[in-house]
């Protein structure tokens, strides 16, 4: 095992062919910032090819709390016409994208609350396991925002469907344990106390795979879910948000 590698917003370590990767601001619940969307970007730039499992978590109680709205705040403040939102967007887009197309397998270790920002990025990842106290929320309708970021609702339209997408964003209910199994939201579920044995036994089988079958594999698989994706717009999720954000700061509806 290797030592931790300690970033402003992360806490990132290898042990042997595994990296974890910990969204690490538990006092604000994890909470989107630039910082984090820098510092994850770093991490996966600086990944080695020798990595066949990266593991994304959250410290505290709760996985991710979503985006950091003090922030997108601060940003309008600092320029009314929301280029600060657009750039965060498009880093958005970038993360998710190294977690969906990296050549490891990636998975979302998740305990308490995914919302928002860290519902898409746990949604982004190959395979996600889930504590009974896990708990998925998408509140951007009650907001005034669009359910965009990180490309989250292409993949969640594909992977849910849509009936099932309609009932979380429309109601913005949530979706526990249990139910976001049954969705697909999640593809296992554990005791809290079992989970990191439950998800080290998960992945053993994976750790045995040679690394070019598993990359060639990675890239079929994401290849094919594309496809069924031809209309994905994410690309325009920055542009979305500012708009949404920018509008409801001028006082529009």
């Amino acid at each position: 095992m290797t030592a931790v590698d300690l970033y402003k917003t992360l806490r990132v370590r290898r042990d042997t062919d595994v990296l974890h990767v910990e969204l690490n601001l538990p006092e604000r619940g994890n909470a989107v910032c630039e910082a984090m969307l820098d510092d994850l970007l770093e991490v996966f730039r600086r990944q080695e090819p020798s990595v066949r499992v990266v593991v994304l978590s959250g410290a505290g109680e709760d996985f991710c709390l979503g985006g950091d709205r003090t922030e997108f705040e601060e940003q309008l403040r600092q320029d009314p016409d929301g280029t600060g939102i657009r750039v965060s967007g498009d880093k958005a887009r970038r993360v998710c994208a190294a977690l969906s197309r990296n050549p490891a397998v990636t998975v979302a270790k998740v305990r308490g609350r995914a919302v928002g920002a860290g519902f898409a990025l746990a949604l982004a990842c190959d395979l996600r396991i889930g504590a009974e106290n896990a708990v998925f929320r998408l509140p951007e309708a009650a907001l005034g925002l669009p359910v965009a970021w990180g490309g989250l609702l292409p993949r969640l339209l594909d992977e849910v469907g849509t009936a099932r997408v309609r009932d979380m964003v429309l109601t913005g209910r949530p979706v526990g344990a249990e139910e976001a199994l049954r969705w697909s939201v999640l593809q296992r579920v554990e005791p809290e106390s079992e989970l990191d044995a439950a998800l080290e036994a998960w992945v053993r089988p994976v750790l045995r795979r040679p690394r070019g079958g598993l990359r060639m594999t990675k890239a079929l698989l994401e290849a094919h879910g594309t496809a069924t994706r031809m209309a994905d717009a994410s690309v325009l999720d920055g542009e979305l948000m500012a708009a949404a954000l920018v509008a409801a700061r001028s006082g529009g509806r």
